[in-house]
């Protein structure tokens, strides 16, 4: 059997303060959770970071290696230079042996100055390591801090959130798809949180626009679903609010 307009209005009022109930939940949170993220993507960053800074000593050292290889390679050439200087038959041979030795010379200087170069940016890779590390403990102290609150403030209203998660399971079951996407996508795009609102005093619930009488009369009837045409919240009542009349002060005549 269809539900009434006025029985999905019921049930959408029920799903509403359902969701209120974990939307308060929530904030006394506060900014808890979204701090806890922030920090665990910081220290993701600060060991990615340290991890960069290895790499690149790795790096450093591999140059190191091969310049003391290319350095061992240039003292064989002149050993060899040296021994076949003692069998020249001509200053030409001489020269050319001379001018080759002169090369692995200027090889060695080099290869020495890349590995003094490597070192100092190995050192400095160290310092900065030492100084990420730092700041990655203090930043892991704060993340358990924050971690270790979030679980005491969490434990408290388990309880609650489990049950009203599991009403809510219930409640959404009796709200037609159509009409749940169109309330969850409100919800979400709202501030507060509200999806269906009632109109008080002549004014939407939810963006406090003014409703026409005609709109008013139209949700008081409870036949169709209205919204709201600023904001589009669904409205679901109207609350009454009683009026008052003042007494009109009786006129005392002077004597």
């Amino acid at each position: 059997m269809e539900s009434t307009v006025a029985q999905k209005l019921d049930s959408l009022k029920k799903l509403q303060q359902i969701d209120s109930k974990l939307d308060d939940i929530i904030k006394i949170r506060g900014a808890l959770p979204e701090e806890v993220r922030d920090l665990e993507d910081e220290n993701v960053g600060y060991q990615t970071r340290i991890s960069k800074y290895n790499s690149e000593i790795d790096d450093q050292n591999d140059v190191i290696a091969n310049n003391k290889n290319a350095i061992a390679e240039a003292n064989k050439f002149i050993k060899k230079y040296g021994e076949q200087q003692m069998n020249v038959r001509n200053n030409r041979e001489y020269d050319a042996i001379t001018k080759e030795t002169e090369l692995q010379t200027l090889e060695i200087q080099i290869c020495e100055k890349r590995i003094k170069e490597a070192e100092i940016k190995i050192e400095a890779k160290k310092v900065e390591i030492t100084e990420t590390d730092e700041i990655l403990d203090e930043r892991k102290k704060d993340l358990d801090s924050k971690k270790k609150e979030l679980i005491m403030i969490t434990s408290e209203s388990m309880e609650e959130e489990n049950k009203l998660k599991e009403s809510r399971e219930k409640a959404t079951g009796k709200v037609e798809d159509r009409l749940l996407n169109s309330y969850n996508k409100i919800r979400n795009n709202a501030r507060n949180g509200l999806g269906v609102v009632r109109i008080s005093r002549s004014a939407c619930g939810g963006c406090f626009a003014l409703v026409p009488p005609q709109r008013q009369a139209e949700v008081r009837e409870r036949k169709k679903i209205i919204v709201c045409e600023h904001c589009g919240r669904i409205f679901i009542d109207i609350e009454d609010i009683p009026v008052v009349e003042e007494k009109k002060k009786r006129r005392t005549t002077k004597k």
